[in-house]
C-alpha cells in the first residue's frame, strides 16, 4: 500500500476544451486546476497534451483528432538511442513520405512501401528519424495550410521527439572541442550529443539574441518541466496554422556566386583555389573561432601563432564543419557552379547530418558533393538520393548480426 511519501504523479493532462490541467496520482486520485492562462494560442492546432513522467512519453492530440507520440528525455538515463540507427531525411524526402500518408495519388507504390518500412522500424525502436530546425522552417513557410499541417504531422509522428542539435551550435561545439583537443584539455570538451532528446537542442542559444535564455534547472521536477515545455512547444510550432515569414536575403547567395565566378577566371591551380576557399570560410567563421577560442581558454599568442592554416586544420578534423568545408571546396572548384538561395541551408544541415547520422537521404545536387567530401575525409558514405535505395541499405544493416566483441586479454 502506498503512503503519502511514496505517492507520485503518473499523468499530467492539459485539456484545451475543458480549460483544465488534471494531475493524476499513483493511487488514482485526481486534482483539477484551471488552465489559466491557457498555453494554447488561437492559431494552435493542439487540443490536448498527456504526459507520463515515469515512462518519459508525451502524447499530443490535435483538434482534428490526430495523435503524436514523443519520447521524452530522462534525466541521468544516459544514451537513449540504445543502438538505434540514425536516418536523416532531407526536406524533399519528408514531403514524399507525407504524400504517401495524406495524398496517395501523388506517391508511387515504391515510396509507399519505403515509408511503411521506416514507420515500422521507428515503432520497433530500431531506427530514429530526427527532425531539425531546418525541417521546421521549411515546413512552416509552405503556403497551403492543409499541406503544411499534413507535412508537419508526418515529421512529428515519424521523428517521435528525436532531433538533430542546431548545426550552428554543433559548429561551435566542434570548434571549441578542437581547440581543447589541441591543448590536451580533454576534460573541458563539451561532447554534447548531436542526435538527441535534450530540451531545446533544436535551437542554438545564438538564435536567442533578443530574448532571455531559459533558466538552468537542476532538480528532476524542474528538468521534466523544461522537457515538457520544450516538446509541447516544438509540436505546437510545427502545426501552427499561421504561415512563417520567409527570412531576409542575407546576400550569401550572391556573394558565393561572385566568389565562384572569380575562382573560375583566376587561373589558379586546384591547391591555390582550395586555400582561397579556406580563407573564404574562415572569414565567415571568424566570430565563432574567436569566441570559442576564448571559451576554451586558448592563449591569445598561441591562437595567433596557429594562424589560418592551423585553424583550417582544426576544422578539417571536425565531423560536421570538416564536411561543410569539403562541400564548399567541391562546389566552388566545380566550374560554372550556379548558387541558389537554399544551398547554404542544405549544406549546413546535410553536412551536420552526414557527420553524425548513419544514413542520409537527399537530392542529387547535394548528394554528389556530400559523397565526394566523405570520400576525401576517409569516412563511410551512406548517402542516398532515392528513399527506396536507402531503405534497402538500412534493411541490410538491420538484418546483419552484430559482430561479437573480442574477449579481453
Amino acid at each position: 500500500m502506498e503512503t503519502d511519501s511514496t505517492l507520485s504523479i503518473t499523468l499530467i493532462t492539459m485539456d484545451r476544451a475543458a480549460s483544465r490541467t488534471v494531475l493524476t496520482r499513483s493511487d488514482g486520485k485526481e486534482a483539477q486546476l484551471p488552465l489559466d492562462p491557457s498555453p494554447f494560442e488561437d492559431s494552435s492546432a493542439l487540443a490536448r497534451l498527456d504526459f507520463t513522467p515515469a515512462y518519459g512519453a508525451l502524447l499530443a492530440t490535435t483538434l482534428k483528432g490526430d495523435q503524436i507520440l514523443f519520447e521524452m528525455p530522462l534525466e541521468g538515463a544516459g544514451d537513449q538511442l540504445a543502438g538505434r540507427l540514425v536516418v536523416y531525411l532531407d526536406q524533399n524526402q519528408w514531403s514524399m513520405i507525407s504524400n504517401t500518408v495524406h495524398n496517395e495519388q501523388k506517391s508511387s507504390a515504391e515510396h509507399q512501401v519505403a515509408a511503411r518500412k521506416l514507420k515500422e522500424w521507428v515503432e520497433q525502436r530500431r531506427i530514429v528519424l530526427p527532425a531539425s530546425v531546418g525541417h521546421y522552417y521549411e515546413t512552416g513557410k509552405r503556403f497551403d495550410t492543409a499541406q503544411r499541417y499534413g507535412l508537419g504531422l508526418t515529421v512529428l509522428q515519424y521523428s517521435r521527439g528525436w532531433q538533430m542539435r542546431d548545426p550552428l551550435q554543433v559548429r561551435r561545439n566542434e570548434i571549441h572541442d578542437a581547440f581543447c583537443h589541441r591543448l590536451e584539455r580533454l576534460g573541458s570538451m563539451r561532447s554534447a550529443p548531436v542526435i538527441t532528446l535534450d530540451p531545446n537542442a533544436l535551437y542554438s542559444p545564438t538564435r536567442w539574441a533578443n530574448s532571455e535564455h531559459p533558466p538552468l534547472l537542476r532538480d528532476q521536477l524542474a528538468f521534466q518541466t523544461r522537457a515538457l515545455m520544450a516538446a509541447a512547444a516544438s509540436i505546437d510550432v510545427m502545426l501552427d496554422t499561421q504561415q512563417l515569414e520567409r527570412g531576409p536575403d542575407t546576400g550569401w547567395t550572391a556573394g558565393s556566386q561572385r566568389f565562384s565566378d572569380w575562382l573560375d577566371e583566376s587561373g589558379q591551380d586546384s591547391q591555390q583555389k582550395r586555400n582561397a576557399v579556406d580563407s573564404y570560410l574562415l572569414r565567415d567563421l571568424q566570430l565563432e573561432l574567436a569566441e570559442e577560442a576564448a571559451a576554451a581558454q586558448v592563449p591569445v599568442d598561441l591562437f595567433q601563432q596557429w594562424g589560418p592554416k592551423g585553424w583550417a586544420r582544426a576544422l578539417a578534423e571536425s565531423p560536421a564543419v570538416g564536411l561543410f568545408r569539403e562541400m564548399l571546396h567541391s562546389r566552388h572548384l566545380n566550374r560554372k557552379t550556379t548558387w541558389h538561395p537554399n544551398d547554404l541551408t542544405d549544406m549546413v544541415y546535410l553536412s551536420c547530418a552526414a557527420g553524425y547520422a548513419d544514413f542520409v537521404v537527399c537530392e542529387k545536387h547535394m548528394r554528389d558533393p556530400l559523397q565526394h567530401g566523405l570520400k576525401r575525409l576517409g569516412r563511410p558514405a551512406r548517402v542516398y538520393r532515392r528513399l527506396a535505395e536507402a531503405v534497402a541499405a538500412i534493411e541490410d544493416v538491420l538484418d546483419t548480426p552484430p559482430v561479437p566483441a573480442e574477449p579481453a586479454q
